[in-house]
């Protein structure tokens, strides 16, 4: 039930409406326009156009501000009517500064992120986040009845009955906290993930939960607007994430990261690169290794074609010899119907949940999902 309702939101909120005059029922102007964008198909176009304005006005910008400094020795009356006169080009309401602010209007990141000035729809609105899926079959090639840590007080002795198939569901979703901290740039997102896997055809076990990962995180996220050969630098944020599964010990996994968020797109591509840093949680450790199999960064790259969309996801722990471990997972959404998505995915590595963190396995599911990444 919790997931339907969940992901029957988030569905609503992110649906793609058929005609145009769906969009008239929606009172926000922002969101309105959104809708109608939608329908009519306008975003890569926007999208270009937003870019070429925000480069032409980035150098108008530098151009004035280069013959201030050229004038300011000839007639200081004259600087300061010009200082002022280019002091006035940053308000808020100046076309200049306008088109800066809504660089990539309309882009995959600016979707999900309202990084653009004109695409923010305000705080506390309920938002997609990660991918939002139940996989009614989910095959693993290696089950781990006996999860073990460096930590003996998290090591199980007794080995567990699992069954090869299991299900598993992932809800996600995030709300803005704080918008438009610094001037139309800088808002604070709170976000919350959780995936589970359930024994669900283990009758004689009575069908338990196996694992359920539990994934609150606060970000910071900027508005950025650079280019890295054909990519355009859309994001970049910082944030505190937690990760936990809520178990009594031998079970009990959790760790605390410092995430930092750079993000990438261009027309039907996204790619997002995430380092981070493990807040050490001192002797009382559950998992005292996980970075040596869980990684300290990953990278995303998600592509839309038609209305399929892939990503691929690779991390590892930056580490040789020994501790040189990682993962990847390979997910494909494919139409169903307007609403639904069939849904694949393939993992093959170590950590695809917090109690395998340091087990390796081929995992392979199908199901259906109401929400892809974009």
């Amino acid at each position: 039930m919790a997931l339907a309702t969940v992901s029957g939101y988030c569905a609503a909120q992110t649906a793609k409406p058929s005609t145009a005059e769906a969009c008239l029922a929606i009172e926000n102007d922002a969101e309105r326009l959104a809708c109608y964008d939608k329908v009519l198909g306008r975003k890569p176009k926007d999208t270009q156009q937003a870019d070429i304005a925000a480069k032409e006005a980035q150098a108008i910008r530098e151009n004035l501000e280069l013959g201030d400094a050229i004038e300011a020795p000839a007639d200081t009356n004259g600087t300061r009517s010009r200082k002022r006169a280019a002091s006035d080009l940053y308000r808020n309401d100046d076309p200049l500064a306008v088109a800066v602010a809504n660089a990539g209007k309309g882009s995959l990141l600016d979707s999900r992120w309202e990084l653009a000035k004109d695409s923010k729809l305000g705080t506390f609105n309920f938002r997609a986040y990660k991918p939002v899926y139940l996989l009614p079959a989910f095959w693993s090639s290696n089950q781990n009845e006996l999860p073990y840590s460096p930590n003996p007080r998290n090591t199980v002795t007794t080995p567990q009955s699992l069954t090869d198939v299991e299900a598993k569901f992932q809800l996600s979703f995030k709300t803005k906290a704080i918008e438009n901290i610094f001037g139309d740039n800088g808002d604070v997102w709170m976000a919350y993930t959780q995936s589970s896997r359930w024994q669900v055809y283990n009758g004689d076990e009575s069908r338990p939960f196996r694992e359920t990962d539990y994934e609150p995180e606060v970000l910071l996220a900027f508005r950025t607007n650079y280019r890295v050969g054909g990519w355009a630098g859309r994001l970049f944020g910082v944030g505190i994430n937690h990760q936990s599964n809520g178990r009594p010990d031998p079970l009990s996994r959790s760790w605390n990261r410092l995430v930092v968020n750079i993000g990438f797109d261009r027309e039907d591509w996204a790619l997002m690169l995430r380092p981070w840093w493990r807040i050490p949680d001192g002797r009382d450790d559950d998992n005292p290794d996980i970075s040596n199999y869980v990684g300290r960064g990953d990278l995303t790259l998600v592509h839309r074609r038609g209305r399929n969309e892939f990503s691929l996801m690779g991390r590892h722990s930056l580490r040789s010899g020994d501790a040189a471990h990682g993962a990847f997972q390979f997910d494909w959404g494919f139409p169903i119907s307007s609403a639904l998505r069939g849904h694949v995915q393939v993992f093959d590595g170590y950590g695809e949940s917090l109690i395998d963190y340091n087990h390796r396995a081929t995992y392979f599911g199908l199901g259906v999902s109401l929400l892809e990444w974009y």
